[in-house]
């Protein structure tokens, strides 16, 4: 795979790996996904999207002062930007990972 934050994408393997049921996909955008929904990614910068459902999605936002992903100009409103402090903490990106499988699970499969 090339992709030009190597770092970044080592974090969030080591993220990737430490959340049963999920696997790094993607050649162009490293992503995870369940049922054919996506649960994170990393975009061309590097900055991570986190699924989670409407109420923890409502408190990831205030609690880490953060916004909805926006992607080619397209709001992803069910999708977190994932804030350097909280992707830099592998416990913590680790636990909302978890969260965001959990709660895509629920979705009807694609």
């Amino acid at each position: 795979m090339s992709y030009p934050l190597p770092d970044i994408l080592n974090h969030y393997g080591k993220a990737i790996a430490k959340v049963d049921g999920i696997e790094l996909k993607g050649k162009s955008v490293p992503n995870t996904s369940i049922n054919g929904h996506m649960t994170s990614f990393l975009d061309k910068d590097g900055v991570m999207g986190l699924r989670l459902a409407p109420g923890e999605l409502a408190t990831f936002l205030k609690e880490h002062h953060t916004e909805l992903m926006d992607q080619h100009g397209r709001i992803m409103k069910e999708f977190a930007v994932v804030p350097a402090a909280v992707f830099n903490d592998l416990d913590l990106l680790v636990r909302y990972m978890k969260m965001s499988v959990t709660s895509t699970k629920a979705l009807k499969p694609k």
